[in-house]
């Protein structure tokens, strides 16, 4: 057995502009990952790399290179890769400061190791059509363009929201806040916000007051990430639930995972393989989250279909009844043909449907 690596890069883009309090998007630069052995002629595994700006810790100017120099290692040392050993050389072979590489590295091999068949576990959702609940997001936009997204997701379905704040004026995000609660109650419609960070200190408890008239379910990253002080006391006294997101990008270490969780004691976190160094990292936040008493849901950070399939194959194995982060899926306009697909406020793997992957000489 010889497994090779090769990759190759894919910019992705958008439907329409996606605006975060971090800025707007209109693309999302992504790595393809293919590992094969040519001992196994037409038995390939796929992977994605795509750290995103401004938020990953691998978001550098020479990530290409870095991803090109831990595949040639991979390459030249003749690995046979098995489910036991997985960790190990993943853990010797890619930096800490690479958690995307990680990702796709590990994901790309589990496939493989699946027969290549992009199906990286076998669950009622890969096998057996059951669907993963999921909230439809909302991105930053004007006012006009905020409530025709919150339209067109009741009209797809979906019972939890999710809706970006921090950008626009604020009075007008309560007022779209407002607007659905007039019309639906929490038992209706579950309402999630997420600011990215984007309150400050001297104004982030008037803030959270405010948005507590709504019944809302959480606000992700009240606050950015680091000012754990500050956080702790966000989260001991928000009148809204807290959910951490960025505040874990980057911490590798179990030990450190521990004591921030324990530390800040949110109620929630929440958790994107890709930035957070793939599925064993995931894990452990999830093992130490049951320890300390907190809950958790999965989000993916704006992968293509091949990263977000084994992301949405990973969240089945737990069945974790909150609604899950995994609609990127419909974001672009050159995704890759999957069978995944989103119905009635859910994603479904869909046996019947075809994966159109990308070539590669």
């Amino acid at each position: 057995m010889s497994l090779k690596f090769v990759f190759k890069p894919h910019t992705l883009q958008f439907k329409q502009e996606a605006g975060t309090s971090r800025g707007i998007l209109t693309q999302k630069q992504a790595w393809v990952l293919k590992v094969s052995d040519d001992e196994q002629p037409g038995i390939y595994g796929f992977g994605e790399c795509g750290p995103l700006p401004g938020l990953s810790v691998d978001d550098v100017a020479d990530f290409e290179m870095q991803l090109a120099s831990v595949c040639d290692t991979f390459n030249d040392l003749d690995l046979e890769v098995f489910p036991f050993n997985l960790d190990i050389i993943l853990d010797q072979l890619v930096p800490p400061h690479l958690p995307s590489v990680r990702f796709g590295m590990e994901t790309a091999l589990l496939d493989y190791m699946q027969g290549g068949r992009r199906i990286l576990y076998d669950t009622d959702f890969s096998l057996h059509g059951k669907g993963i609940l999921m909230n439809g997001l909302i991105w930053m936009g004007s006012f006009e363009n905020m409530q025709a997204q919150v339209e067109a997701k009741l009209q797809q379905g979906f019972s939890t929201l999710k809706m970006k704040v921090g950008a626009i004026d604020f009075d007008k995000e309560c007022r779209i806040l407002d607007s659905i609660r007039q019309r639906f109650g929490p038992d209706e419609i579950t309402l999630r916000v997420d600011a990215n960070g984007a309150f400050g200190q001297d104004e982030v408890f008037a803030k959270l007051e405010k948005l507590s008239q709504y019944a809302l379910h959480s606000i992700e990253q009240p606050v950015k990430a680091g000012q754990h002080a500050l956080m702790a006391e966000v989260c001991a006294g928000s009148p809204v639930p807290v959910a951490l997101d960025e505040e874990l990008i980057g911490i590798m270490d179990y030990r450190e995972k521990f004591s921030l969780l324990k530390k800040l004691a949110p109620p929630f976190i929440i958790l994107k393989p890709g930035l957070l160094g793939g599925f064993r990292h995931t894990s452990e936040w999830i093992e130490i989250a049951g320890r300390l008493g907190i809950d958790w849901w999965i989000t993916s950070a704006l992968e293509s279909n091949i990263g977000l399939n084994a992301i949405a194959q990973f969240t089945a194995r737990f069945e974790n009844p909150l609604p899950q982060g995994l609609g990127t899926g419909q974001l672009y306009t050159n995704n890759f043909d999957s069978p995944l697909k989103v119905s009635q406020g859910h994603l479904f793997y869909n046996t019947a449907q075809e994966w159109a992957l990308p070539e590669f000489n």
